[in-house]
């Protein structure tokens, strides 16, 4: 009894509490307030694929107590601005969430798109020799093409029959 009372109490001080007057988000997340905005005022900013308003906006992200993002189902947190007019580009800011292993980002508390700029452009990265990640071609030693087990065989009609060389009917 004694030692289930001192595990509980050891697993509730692992985890980051938290603080009070914070707002209380969905499994066990508290809410973060960041402010975007974009060189061109109006531009539109979508989280996540949802449309949130017009730059300048505030945004509410659900994170962790720590600062970090919150894995809720997905690997990136994205925050996309589309651009105005004409010889801008559209930005894009992806956070890591922890997914699968991988490390969490913090939440910033401003984030700011150049709506001048162009994005990044990303090279494929070409590896050699490639990686194998299934082992070497398999080989198959087998008794050869043939299938010796239980078969069905319909002949349809009386003019066609097992043998010969390719002619299916008789003459």
């Amino acid at each position: 009894m004694v030692a289930l009372a001192a595990t509980a109490v050891f697993l509730a001080g692992c985890a980051t509490p938290i603080p009070p007057g914070a707002e209380r988000g969905p499994h066990n997340t508290m809410a973060y307030e960041v402010s975007v905005e974009a060189s061109a005022p109006g531009a539109r900013i979508e989280v996540n694929g949802e449309l949130v308003g017009d730059a300048p906006v505030r945004i509410k992200i659900f994170g962790d107590p720590d600062g970090t993002f919150h894995d809720f189902g997905s690997e990136f947190f994205e925050v996309r601005a589309l651009p105005v007019g004409t010889n801008q580009f559209s930005q894009l800011r992806l956070f890591r969430t922890g997914r699968f292993l991988t490390p969490q980002d913090r939440i910033p508390k401003q984030i700011y798109f150049d709506m001048n700029q162009p994005p990044p452009r990303y090279e494929p990265v070409y590896v050699y020799p490639p990686p194998m990640f299934y082992g070497p071609p398999g080989y198959y030693y087998g008794p050869g093409p043939y299938f010796y087990g239980p078969s069905f065989r319909f002949d349809i009609g009386p003019g066609y029959h097992r043998g010969g060389h390719g002619h299916g009917r008789r003459r």
